[in-house]
């Protein structure tokens, strides 16, 4: 099992588990809007039950379901944009700009 018990639903998005934000960035611009709208159609109904979830844990010390569930959940902040407010995967009039993440949270 992938995630924790309570989140199997969310294990068909398994694809969206990435450990960096570069990672869930290039796959944002390499999916689709129908299957970013999937995954965050499936995954937004559970985001603060997965935030009650994770709480209980030491973020330095997450077993590896949970720090699964964590990077789902990252996933899910990289597409809510694109899903609620963009209707495409890149940000509207930014032309090929970008932005590399230096420091990111710890897993």
């Amino acid at each position: 099992m992938l995630l924790p018990s309570e989140f199997a639903a969310l294990e068909p998005y398994s694809e969206w588990i990435l450990a960096t934000e570069p990672e869930r960035y290039a796959k944002r611009l390499a999916s689709s809007m129908p299957e970013m709208q999937a995954f965050y159609d499936a995954a937004f109904p559970l985001l603060e039950a997965a935030m009650a979830h994770l709480d209980v844990f030491d973020l330095n010390d997450l077993p590896e379901p949970e720090g699964r569930l964590l990077q789902l959940m990252f996933s899910l902040v990289m597409v809510s944009f694109p899903v609620e407010v963009w209707k495409q995967p890149r940000v509207p009039d930014s032309g090929a700009a970008y932005l590399d993440l230096i420091v990111e949270p710890r897993v």
